[in-house]
Parts: C-alpha cells; sequence; structure tokens
C-alpha cells in the first residue's frame, strides 16, 4: 500500500523530522502503508493485514489503577488477570465511554474470570475487542512487569536488589521536583501555522531532571524549530515513541546520550527549559517552563514517519506514574544528574536488530 509523502507540516511541528524514511520508491511499493488501505501489488507480497489507524486513549488513571492492581494480586493466584484484557474488554462494553466508571465494573469482570470463564469466552462474540486489546498493548504494555530495583539498605549500610512485579515505568519528572500537569491534549497552537498540540504540557523549574518514562533507543536528538531541544526514544517492542520537547538553553541532555544510545527506565536524559519557537538554535521562546511530553503509538514503521502518525493523550498515564519517580543526584563537576538507585527491566523484550 502507498504511503502519501508530501510535505507534511504536521509531522514537522511533531518532531521536526524530514520524511526521508519513507522517500525512495522501492520501500513505497514494497512495505508502506496508505490511510486508505490498498494493496499495490498482491502478486508480489503478502498483503498486510489492515492497520489501526487512529486510536481514542480516555482510559481514566483510576481505571488504570484498578486493573494494574487487579492484574499484581493475581501474580499469586491460579487465575492470572492481565490488565490490558481488563481494560480493552471494559471499553469494549462501555463503548470508550469511560465518564461513569467505578471499580466495581473491573471487580465484577475479575470475578467472572476468577470462577473460570475464560478472556477468550466473554470477548467471543464482541466485535471491538480485538481493536481495544491491540491498542491498549500498544499504549499500556510497557508499564507493568518484572523488574529488578536496587534500594537502600534499613541500616543504612548501603544497598541490596529487589524482584518485583509491578509498575516498571516512571514519571517523565524526577522524584523532588515540583511541577503542575495541563490537560492540554488537542488544544490549538498557532506559532508556524495553525495545528493541534499533540502532548501534554507539564510545568515545572528550569533544569528540572527530566527522565525517561520507559526503556528504549534514542532515535532523535537536536533542535527543532516547534519543540526546541527535544529527544525521541523509541520503545524496544518498537511500538511506542517518546518526545519529550522543549529542553533546557545551553543544557538540554544528559552528557552521555547520543542518537543509538540505549536507556532504562528511570534514567536521567535531559532538563526542562523552555526552548523554542525558533528558526535558530538555543533559543528561548517558550514564555513559560514546561516539558512538553508525548507518545505516538506506531503499528507498522510507515506509520512512524507519515501523514497519519497516532499521538494519544498521556494526560492520565503520567496521573498514573506521578508517584512512581526516579531519585536522582547531580554531578558537582559535570553538572550533570543521574539516578540515585539502579533499575533492571526484567520483561523487557529483546533490542532489536540493526542492519548495516
Amino acid at each position: 500500500m502507498l504511503c502519501f509523502l508530501r510535505k507534511d507540516v504536521r509531522k514537522i511541528a511533531i518532531k521536526g523530522k524530514k520524511s526521508l524514511a519513507c522517500l525512495t520508491i522501492t520501500a513505497v511499493i514494497l512495505s508502506c502503508f496508505s490511510v486508505i488501505g490498498h494493496a499495490v501489488d498482491a502478486s508480489k507480497e503478502e498483503p498486510k493485514k489492515d492497520l489501526i489507524k487512529w486510536v481514542d486513549f480516555n482510559v481514566p488513571c483510576e481505571a488504570m489503577k484498578k486493573a494494574i492492581a487487579l492484574d499484581i494480586a493475581s501474580q499469586e493466584q491460579e487465575v492470572k488477570l492481565n490488565y490490558i484484557e481488563l481494560l480493552a474488554y471494559l471499553a469494549t462494553q462501555n463503548g470508550n465511554n469511560f465518564k461513569n466508571y467505578k471499580d466495581k465494573q473491573l471487580d465484577e469482570i475479575a470475578k467472572k474470570l476468577k470462577s473460570g470463564t475464560t478472556m477468550a469466552e466473554l470477548t467471543k462474540d464482541l466485535k471491538y475487542y480485538p481493536y481495544y486489546f491491540e491498542s491498549y498493548t500498544a499504549a499500556l504494555s510497557g508499564l507493568v512487569g518484572k523488574y529488578e530495583i536496587e534500594v537502600p539498605n534499613e541500616d543504612g549500610s548501603g544497598t541490596h536488589w529487589e524482584e518485583r512485579y509491578g509498575i516498571k515505568a516512571f514519571s517523565p519528572i524526577a522524584k523532588n521536583y515540583p511541577y503542575s500537569h495541563s490537560d492540554d491534549f488537542g488544544s490549538s497552537r498557532s506559532y508556524g501555522f495553525k495545528r493541534t498540540h499533540l502532548g501534554n504540557d507539564l510545568f515545572g523549574q528550569v533544569g528540572t531532571p527530566i527522565v525517561a518514562v520507559e526503556g528504549g533507543v534514542v532515535e532523535a536528538m537536536g533542535w527543532n524549530q516547534y519543540g526546541g531541544w527535544r529527544i525521541g526514544i523509541r520503545s524496544l517492542d518498537q511500538k511506542r515513541y517518546y518526545y519529550y520537547a522543549h529542553l533546557r538553553k545551553n543544557f538540554p541532555y544528559q552528557k552521555d546520550l547520543t542518537v543509538g544510545s540505549i536507556v532504562k527506565a528511570g534514567d536521567v536524559i535531559g532538563y526542562l527549559g523552555r526552548s523554542g519557537y525558533s528558526t535558530t538554535e538555543n533559543v528561548n521562546n517558550i514564555e513559560v517552563p514546561h516539558l512538553h511530553f508525548g507518545m505516538q503509538l506506531v503499528f507498522d514503521e510507515c506509520q512512524k514517519e507519515c501523514n497519519s502518525e497516532i499521538w494519544i493523550d498521556v494526560y492520565d498515564i503520567v496521573r498514573l506514574l506521578d508517584n512512581k519517580r526516579s531519585e536522582v543526584v547531580k554531578n558537582p563537576e559535570t553538572k550533570d544528574y543521574s539516578r540515585v538507585y539502579d533499575f533492571h527491566d526484567l520483561s523487557e523484550p529483546t533490542l532489536p536488530k540493526t542492519t548495516e
């Protein structure tokens, strides 16, 4: 299927990256998908399944907390629950309308599953369950799993490692740094041209350490006139692209980072600022210091750099992670920050293979 590759000002506003990844005719013919979903030449390759092209993610923080709590509690029981399945089934039942959400709704689903009914049996006649399950898997699968974390000894003598199961992602704002959070996804922006805000703003002090929400590979660093100094990190399962923008003038990034660097959840990646809104590098034209934080879902590589990119509202995900903060410390010589307690993700996928 063809991926339309016209100049896309919307995409430039989001990440400031050129759409050269889909530019060659060969790549377009062999692997790209378009918004219309028609195969280029079925005789040359197996047609791919229809891609998800739009996700309205509006699961409230309270529902995610409850589903995750049920998942964690079930790990020691005979029937293990999956928080993504619970949320996908609930969304199918309520038509993606969570305005009247109550915890008891998830308790009732969990009760059915614990009584012996399988999720496959519950959803066999539900047309839209596969859509919600795939969408929520793309958005949420990096949040919960097994991990090891370094924790201080009670007697203050040092640290030890503990293996846990639970939320393994971190807030983008480091521990002990204040911030306020705006639910401004979808609001209007006018610099350069009228466009939609495809992220959430976290307001704080200049220099506040920004940490990686999830482990992944740094795919983009550098200046973008809309986002200023920004960094883009791809999750190891390739489904999520995290975008952190308006970083600090003169000192935007953790000094060890380069494109291709591998980061862990909770690692310091940069510093909050107000850079951007200028074609000249290293300019502060953002009035109020804040982090622009966004998440793009990628169901196929053609969607990564295309005019049909899928960005979701991460407001409630940030709320969910508010009490999961990475503690950091400043190096007095380099002025850089790093995490205090190390972390190992025991459930993350293997690194993607690279090609020459």
